[in-house]
């Protein structure tokens, strides 16, 4: 039954990979920007986020935040940049150095403190404002938070669905 499990299992989330993709093809038009290209791999990413996060409701809660922190400081960062610019090369190090001081603070608040989340969220935001021309600080943020959010909800499912495949297998 072991194997049978696992084999309903893997299809399992086999299947909810593809329903990630097709949730990305019918919701990328309605995106303020990348409509053209879509976000999929950014559910994907949080999807892992989820996992690392311990597969739990909580964790999952946690790297929600860490998903809105990890943005709000890149445009903290962005925006020291900016301020920074008479520096010249060390303008973003400058402000990356800041930043991921104070980031690194937050471990120690409940709650707001799965920084891989944060840097991974990060992460995603930089590429979106790097490579998607017509990009905002508000229109990557809200792409960036509903594929993540979407991820984050598809981990959740594929443990639930595969504890409960698991459990009706293996009695």
């Amino acid at each position: 039954m072991k194997n049978l499990s696992f084999a309903l299992g893997s299809a399992y989330t086999a299947l909810l990979a593809f329903v990630i993709v097709c949730i990305d093809q019918l919701i990328k038009q309605y995106m303020p920007i990348g409509a053209e290209k879509g976000f999929t791999y950014i559910a994907f990413v949080a999807w892992a986020v989820y996992f690392f996060s311990g597969c739990t409701g909580k964790g999952g809660i946690r790297a929600a935040i860490g998903y809105v922190v990890g943005i709000t400081f890149s445009i903290g960062i962005m925006l020291l940049a900016g301020a920074f610019k008479s520096t010249g090369f060390v303008a973003v190090p400058l402000a990356v150095f800041i930043v991921v001081f104070i980031v690194l603070y937050l471990e120690k608040v409940p709650w707001v403190d799965l920084i891989p989340a944060m840097f991974v969220a990060s992460g995603c935001y930089f590429g979106i404002m790097t490579y998607v021309p017509e990009a905002t600080f508000g229109t990557a943020a809200c792409v960036e938070l509903t594929y993540g959010f979407i991820g984050l909800l598809f981990g959740w499912i594929t443990i639930t669905g595969k504890g409960i495949i698991t459990k009706a297998l293996e009695k």
